[in-house]
């Protein structure tokens, strides 16, 4: 069952992939990427921030389906999570900016080639439920990303978005049903007057 912290194992399972794919190069240590705000960075390279969640409305109105014999659910929310994903470096200031565009490649390239994540990723509910996961890059102009930043006192960092599909979030909502066990016909005829 796909709990309602699908959202964060779902951005813990980014931070972990992105853990293996970028350490020990560009980032020197597991633990400096880590899922935070971009403006916290306190000795993370790289951060990893939801910062929106759209739900898949392609199905419609919810329905709901059979779980047993006496009882129906609402089928599961499927949703979008969009994470903003931050280099950050503490490099002397001559090659700041270089360090900060390696680790940003580095990022662009581990989503390239893991666009499914990886199931030993996966954690909790998503886990349980083996959930696939699929991750993107999205394509955002400079003017989308500084409305996504919105933090006027630090200065804008280089950062992509990163769309995963596949999250699904079971709905506590369920009705009893009784099937029907008996049921009785009775047939009229129309007599005919002539």
């Amino acid at each position: 069952m796909a709990d309602y912290t699908a959202i964060y194992e779902t951005g813990n399972a980014l931070v972990e992939m992105f853990r293996d794919a970028l350490t020990p190069e560009p980032v020197s240590k597991r633990e400096a990427i880590s899922l935070c705000s971009p403006y916290e960075n306190d000795n993370n390279s790289l951060t990893v921030h939801l910062f929106h969640v759209e739900e898949d409305r392609q199905n419609g109105v919810p329905r709901y389906v059979s779980v047993g014999q006496d009882r129906m659910e609402m089928e599961p929310t499927q949703i979008y999570a969009y994470f903003i994903v931050t280099a950050h470096s503490s490099a002397p200031l001559q090659v700041r900016e270089a360090d900060t565009y390696r680790i940003i490649g580095a990022a662009i390239q581990a989503i390239s080639d893991s666009p499914v994540l990886d199931a030993k990723y996966l954690v909790g509910s998503v886990a349980a439920e083996e959930t696939r996961l699929t991750a993107s890059v999205e394509n955002y102009d400079m003017e989308k990303m500084q409305k996504i930043w919105n933090n006027p006192q630090v200065p804008y960092k280089a950062s992509i978005v990163v769309k995963v599909s596949g999250i699904s979030i079971d709905s506590k909502r369920s009705v009893k049903i009784s099937r029907v066990m008996d049921a009785e016909f009775a047939v009229q005829q129309k007599s005919s007057m002539q």
